[in-house]
């Protein structure tokens, strides 16, 4: 009753404001109006031949979370779609087409509305003139058969078909203009933040003119030379060090409240998009569909797409084969250059029916309420709060050395480094998955860059450019690791060759990048991108170093060491062995029992992990050089871990199946 929710139940009514009371009426007046509507509608179903009490359980649910019993009856796949919008067309007296033929309709970016409410498309001919075709409500549709009674050219302008065909044909009418503006539109309206030019005139211009320098004093003065790169490349160590030494001594002043971090279940929420941008993953597809079926929101608010490439037909029969829930769709990106995620994640983006949305991989298994916690977040927060990273906490460590330091980085990565920038608003490179964003400011900021191969980060950098906040969530999802080296090493020069293309479309007018980030989140940015780039690419000169010099003081007998050579090799030594410390440390902390004891003592590979790294590095800068567009796939099988449990301070982040 009305007094129970507001907490008023102890005042008497003569007792209340005149607002409260008039609040009262208005609430009172509302609900009424509501419950005849469901009456209404629940009459129609019932003419449909739809049973009472399945009307009594969609009726229940529409009250609750604030739709239609038709919408409710329809998400929950209790009748088809098919034979119900054909008892709709037999109600009203029109003809039901169940596909529509999608070179009848003419393509216009207007025509992208049906996408995001599918009621009414017109389809032309030469031989007659168009049909309409429909997605009637059932409220409707007595009005509906009323004009077709007093009309008879209504009854043959007029067909009904369902919200589904509608769709598919929209998305197929307008395939060609959306896959044109998914590559293009960043490139067009903003091409200084586009990574399509890999290289500006400017940057070849200045490159060159800083590598012939070095070439020439390298030549003419060869120890001034080397002793000045070496100062360079150490502090670029001891920053990075520094940082992840803060990140480290950095505790969250946030305390949440388990009880405040979700809505209540009966709230009315929004519409979530949910995207996965699936490509040659048809192992996974049945482990997906479970996972996206146990998210915990109201199937007639969430909004899930399976973004696939329209010629990778296995994982397309593989999804067919798998039945999903009526509001999981498949879009079907048609076949173009450059072949991306972020492709293919902008071009599903012009269906978004969600006014948040979130991405995640084929092989993710996310918590199920961490959409109610996104939620919670953006509601209590600020319109420049644009996007909340979950944390991705790698579920088969112990599969591997190589799975088990993977699982130690990411623990350190999501679980410290990105809270702490988050807390200070620095800008934060966001992970490939499980991340959240308002949908409009998404689209706004020109969506995913197609040409990147690392979207994520740089996505995040342009966010903080923009002025947006970015912060970090507590529920997370799990992620299998690579296993097998060679496939690791293609994702992560992936990685690599995507933060070098991100550091060079920042790095395009720095003096510009600087002023819209500010200065202290602009030196965040360079040790984070910059800093590990040059770090990774040095890494085997620095140890080369250290073991160089060490055997020389070794000798017998021990020739004169320069003050100058011990500060570097302590410095050295320094870096890089309390680089391996910190990243131990920072990893190990916050993961739960578990999966330490899944790490065990593959901590001890951690040098070997550093130098594949190093090797990764390299590897992308040749690659950016030869292929910048090119994305290596990393393959995934079915996990032996099935969803995320809790929140991962303290408690055991996984379940096994």
């Amino acid at each position: 009753m009305w007094t129970r929710e507001y907490g008023f139940a102890r005042l008497a009514a003569h007792r209340l404001p005149d607002t409260v009371h008039s609040e009262r009426r208005a609430v009172s007046a509302a609900r009424a109006k509501r419950y005849a509507a469901l009456r209404h509608e629940a009459l129609l179903l019932k003419t449909l031949g739809i049973s009472k009490p399945l009307i009594a359980r969609m009726a229940q649910r529409a009250a609750m979370v604030d739709t239609t019993i038709e919408a409710e009856l329809l998400a929950s796949g209790a009748v088809d779609e098919e034979a119900y919008y054909g008892g709709l067309a037999r109600m009203a007296g029109l003809a039901f087409l169940p596909d529509l033929p999608a070179e009848r309709i003419s393509d216009c970016t207007a025509l992208d509305s049906q996408l995001k409410e599918p009621t009414i498309v017109r389809l032309h001919s030469n031989a007659r003139p168009p049909v309409i075709a429909i997605a009637p409500k059932i409220t409707h549709i007595e009005g509906l058969a009323a004009r077709v009674r007093r009309s008879a050219e209504a009854g043959e302008a007029l067909v009904i078909t369902t919200p589904s065909a509608i769709r598919k044909a929209v998305w197929k009418a307008g395939e060609e203009r959306r896959g044109r503006v998914a590559v293009q539109q960043l490139f067009q309206n903003t091409q200084p933040l586009s990574a399509r030019t890999v290289v500006t005139g400017d940057q070849g211009f200045s490159a060159g003119l800083v590598i012939g320098w070095l070439l020439m004093l390298l030549f003419l003065v060869p120890q001034f030379m080397l002793t000045t790169l070496h100062v360079i490349l150490s502090s670029f160590h001891f920053g990075a060090l520094i940082l992840r030494f803060a990140v480290l001594l950095h505790s969250s002043r946030r305390k949440t409240d388990d009880h405040m971090l979700l809505e209540s279940a009966d709230t009315a929420l929004p519409i979530y998009t949910v995207m996965v941008a699936i490509y040659r993953e048809a192992a996974v597809v049945p482990q997906l569909i479970r996972a996206l079926e146990d998210i915990d929101w109201p199937r007639t608010r969430l909004d899930i797409k399976l973004v696939c490439e329209a010629d990778d037909r296995e994982t397309l029969d593989a999804i067919a084969m798998a039945r999903p829930a009526p509001h999981i769709e498949v879009v079907e990106v048609p076949a173009m250059q450059p072949r991306t995620k972020p492709k293919a994640l902008t071009y599903a983006l012009a269906g978004a029916r969600g006014e948040f949305v979130t991405i995640y991989d084929a092989e993710d298994r996310p918590h199920p309420q961490q959409l109610r916690e996104a939620y919670h977040r953006f509601r209590l927060s600020s319109g420049k709060l644009a996007c909340l990273q979950s944390p991705l906490v790698i579920a088969n460590g112990a599969d591997s050395w190589l799975s088990a330091i993977f699982a130690l980085e990411y623990a350190a990565l999501f679980r410290r480094l990105l809270p702490a920038l988050g807390f200070y608003r620095m800008p934060l490179p966001l992970g490939g998955t499980s991340n959240h964003f308002r949908t409009a400011v998404l689209t706004g900021a020109g969506g995913w860059d197609p040409f990147n191969v690392t979207e994520d980060a740089d996505l995040g950098m342009r966010l903080n450019r923009m002025g947006y906040a970015v912060s970090t969530l507590t529920l997370p999802t799990l992620e299998d690791a690579p296993t097998r080296f060679p496939v690791w090493l293609g994702q992560r020069t992936r990685w690599y060759k995507g933060w070098l293309q991100t550091w060079l479309v920042l790095m395009r007018n720095p003096t510009r990048t600087m002023r819209e980030m500010r200065p202290l989140p602009f030196l965040v940015f360079q040790l984070l991108i910059g800093g590990m780039l040059i770090s990774s690419l040095s890494h085997p000169a620095l140890l080369s170093f250290i073991a160089v010099s060490a055997l020389s003081m070794l000798q017998s007998p021990t020739p004169d060491s320069s003050t100058f050579t011990v500060v570097m090799l302590v410095i050295d030594m320094l870096n890089i062995f309390g680089s391996y410390a910190v990243f131990y440390v920072t990893g190990s902390v916050p993961m739960s029992q578990r999966e330490k004891n899944s790490l065990g003592r593959c901590w001890l590979y951690i040098p070997v992990y550093w130098m594949a790294i190093s090797l990764a590095a390299w590897k992308a800068v040749i690659e950016l050089r030869l292929k910048p567009f090119y994305w290596s796939k990393t393959p995934h099988l079915p996990s032996r871990v099935a969803v995320a449990s809790d929140r991962i301070g303290g408690h055991d982040a996984v379940l096994a199946t």
